[in-house]
């Protein structure tokens, strides 16, 4: 069974209120569009969450991440935190989330994880008798204003609506053809996941939020 739906969505801390303290109402929208996106795939039998970490590793559905490092004493799962920020934000939208109780697992990818061996990773998740869903966390670049992150870089927009246009139509071998290299540059912490999520066929796009309120670039999508 292919992969029936997915939803993409950022990994800033900040999407967590507790982590935003005063500043939590900045991100209403972004948060409201991730629910939006994640509550997507409550029909299928069982969800796969896919970002970045600083090792690959798979982790299964009770693995624990915690928002300590970001000033809040918030954790998700049980036992001492494995998860890195891509999947523990992740694991915090399900838990918001009306797919909270389809059965999960997490699998963390290097962000220089060679396009081929995203797309082998996707091909893998698919080979499956249930109805699958994908959550897809990642970033993109950090490189959008000279407020950003990292310093601005001229190619920076135009990557990101690259990839936001890919992810409004769907269009996976735009996604599958962007540059690790040029990824890296920018900063752009998703282009592994994206490349993941470009392994899926048959699935409809809709693009559902696109900013970069601190400079890094946002995306929100839904593919059913």
């Amino acid at each position: 069974m292919p992969v029936v739906s997915a939803a993409v969505c950022p990994h800033p801390p900040l999407l967590v209120p507790e982590v935003a303290s005063g500043a939590a109402s900045d991100l209403d929208d972004l948060r409201a569009f991730c629910l939006t996106a994640v509550n997507a795939l409550a029909s299928t039998d069982r969800l796969v969450v896919v970002g970045t970490g600083p090792a690959a590793g798979r982790y299964d559905a009770d693995a624990a991440g915690t928002f300590t490092p970001y000033g809040a004493s918030l954790d998700v799962g049980s036992g001492a935190p494995v998860l890195p920020l891509s999947l523990t934000v992740g694991a915090w939208l399900l838990n918001q989330s009306k797919a909270a109780a389809v059965p999960r697992t997490y699998v963390a990818i290097t962000p220089d994880a060679v396009p081929a061996d995203c797309l082998a990773l996707g091909r893998e998740v698919a080979e499956s008798n249930d109805q699958v869903g994908l959550l897809v966390m990642g970033d993109g670049s950090a490189r959008r204003s000279e407020h950003s992150p990292v310093h601005l870089h001229p190619r920076a927009e135009l990557f990101d609506s690259t990839v936001a246009a890919a992810l409004h139509l769907a269009d996976t071998t735009t996604l599958a053809a962007l540059d690790p290299t040029l990824a890296a540059e920018l900063h752009a912490a998703g282009r592994a996941p994206w490349q993941v999520l470009a392994a899926t066929t048959g699935l409809t796009g809709e693009l559902l939020y696109h900013a970069a309120p601190y400079g890094v670039g946002y995306f929100v999508a839904s593919w059913t």
